[in-house]
């Protein structure tokens, strides 16, 4: 299948897309984004076989202290630096919907593209607490879910109360290229190559080097 991608300009509005198309949604603060996340993208797309990742630039997590939040155009703005992948795209388009939670914004997607084969993407220091979102049951009956593994979550959250209540809507890693063609529930708890970073580690490392100077 044949794509266009537009630029990264207009960050408010959603990418560029095609129906059939297979879009990975990789959600989060990015506060700030780093190679890390650039990692799990790049491995998503090549493992689940997908014509393009989505960032989902959030206005602020609900369930985190804003106290140490970027604006969101700051955090758009490295993202868009830090992004070399023409089919990785970044947008802030929640806070120009007033969405505050993931659900919210599955859920919009899922009705206005209703041709296109969505999968969630989040860490798995995020399905450890997965049970905590808004609504989590219902987005694990929205579209596939794929989890990447973290530094210190690989014996926790494969047992988290998430993963065990949906225990047996697993997926195994050797379907990975049909995973976003299930039809949900679905979830794949995908190992390999993983980054010590972040975002809190690089605000901390920030905050240290200012108060040494």
């Amino acid at each position: 299948m044949s794509t266009v991608f537009l630029d990264n300009a207009r960050t408010d509005r959603l990418p560029h897309s095609a129906p059939g198309m297979r879009i990975g949604l990789f959600g989060g603060s990015f506060n700030p984004p780093h190679d890390g996340h650039r990692l799990v993208s790049r491995q998503a797309m090549k493992r689940l076989g997908l014509d393009a990742v989505w960032w989902l630039v959030s206005p602020g997590n609900p369930l985190k202290d804003h106290s140490e939040l970027a604006p969101l155009q700051e955090r758009i703005d490295a993202a868009c630096k830090l992004v070399d992948h023409p089919a990785v795209r970044i947008t802030g388009f929640e806070a120009e919907h007033g969405f505050r939670y993931t659900y919210d914004t599955l859920e919009y997607l899922t009705k206005s593209l209703p041709d296109r084969k969505f999968v969630w993407i989040m860490g798995a220091d995020n399905l450890v607490g997965f049970h905590k979102w808004e609504r989590w049951r219902d987005i694990a009956r929205m579209m596939p879910i794929a989890i990447y593994v973290r530094p210190g979550t690989a014996r926790r959250a494969p047992f988290s109360r998430a993963a065990t209540a949906l225990s047996a809507y697993r997926v195994d890693e050797t379907d990975a290229r049909k995973l976003a063609n299930m039809q949900a529930p679905a979830w794949m708890y995908m190992h390999g190559i993983m980054s010590e970073l972040s975002s809190t580690q690089i605000r901390n490392g920030k905050k240290s080097v200012s108060s040494a100077g």
